[in-house]
């Protein structure tokens, strides 16, 4: 790999700064109302020892965020890129979540676009993973372009294999 996955990227809504052991508490903050992840695969993510897994997981990816609202200067979440695959030219976006403050606002297509114009210079395609049962983020990906190409398990860092639907956007098909 020959370019950064944790880069800091910033448009008009976020910035995305590289994730750090020391944001654990703020971010675990915004990650304890259980209405962020009612629709998720892992539901309890919102339990401090679960969350503290999934933190360790987005450590370890080497490619996590914390999502930074421009306008008030607020934690507003994470998202990650991860797997990146050279051969297959490829890289996942995703384990995204925001407080239920900023949904609604555009911050996520926002963030997403940032991190599409970004990654596409790097690789032709990018591929999400979402909850079978997340209509919330399935209708985040069809609004942002992307299409469903299959269904698998997917096993997330240090959690239970789930059901999730496979979306892509190729680099040619990005605006």
């Amino acid at each position: 790999m020959h370019f950064s996955i944790q880069p800091t990227l910033s448009n008009e809504k976020a910035t995305l700064i590289p994730l750090e052991e020391a944001d654990f508490e703020a971010l675990y903050a915004v990650a304890s109302d259980p209405a962020i992840w009612e629709q998720h695969p892992n539901k309890d993510r919102y339990k401090r020892e679960v969350f503290r897994s999934f933190f360790d997981g987005a450590l370890a990816s080497g490619g996590a965020f914390k999502i930074i609202d421009k306008a008030s200067g607020e934690l507003a979440g994470s998202t990650r890129f991860y797997d990146y695959d050279a051969a297959a030219n490829s890289i996942l976006i995703g384990y995204t979540f925001y407080a239920t403050r900023f949904w609604g606002t555009g911050i996520n297509p926002s963030v997403k676009q940032l991190m599409l114009d970004y990654i596409f210079q790097f690789v032709d395609t990018v591929v999400f993973h979402v909850g079978a049962n997340n209509i919330r983020s399935q209708m985040a990906m069809t609004r942002l372009g992307a299409v469903k190409v299959a269904e698998k398990e997917v096993a997330y860092f240090a959690e239970p294999t789930r059901h999730n639907f496979v979306y892509e956007i190729q680099k040619g098909d990005w605006r």
